[in-house]
C-alpha cells in the first residue's frame, strides 16, 4: 500500500477553481490505478476521477467537462483540477489507490489506500 496525503481544499465561491493535490509516499505510484473521490454529509462516497498507470482517464459524468486530473510520476503526485464549481460540489474530496484494480474502478471498494480527505466548499 501506498501512504496518501490530500491538499488544497477550501472556501471557494461558485464559479471558481481549485487544484488538489494528492502526495503517495511508502512506494511509487507507477503502476497503480489513481483516484478522486467525493463525499457530501449524509451520502456516500462517490466516484470522480481516475488516472489509470498507463495514462488514459475516466470521469464521473459531472466532472467530464469541469474537472481535470492528472498524475506526476516523478513526483509520485495526483492532482484534480476543477473549474466551473458548483454548491452542489461542496464535499470532503479523497484521494484513492489500487495496485491491482478489480471490478468497478467507479466503487471506493476496489481501492486499497486511502488519504484522510481534504474539504472543497463552494458558497453561492
Amino acid at each position: 500500500q501506498v501512504q496518501l496525503v490530500e491538499s488544497g481544499g477550501g472556501l471557494v465561491q461558485a464559479g471558481g477553481s481549485l487544484r488538489l493535490s494528492c502526495a503517495a509516499s511508502g512506494r511509487t505510484f507507477r503502476g497503480y490505478a489513481m483516484a478522486w473521490f467525493r463525499q457530501a454529509p449524509g451520502l456516500q462516497r462517490n466516484f470522480v476521477a481516475v488516472s489509470w498507470s498507463g495514462g488514459t482517464t475516466n470521469y464521473a459524468d459531472f466532472a467530464r467537462a469541469r474537472f481535470t486530473i492528472s498524475r506526476d510520476s516523478a513526483k509520485n503526485t495526483v492532482s484534480l483540477q476543477m473549474n466551473s464549481l458548483k454548491p452542489e460540489d461542496t464535499a470532503v474530496y479523497y484521494c484513492a489507490a489500487s495496485r491491482s484494480l478489480r471490478g468497478d474502478y467507479r466503487s471506493a471498494m476496489a481501492y486499497d489506500s486511502w488519504g484522510q480527505g481534504t474539504q472543497v466548499t463552494v458558497s453561492l
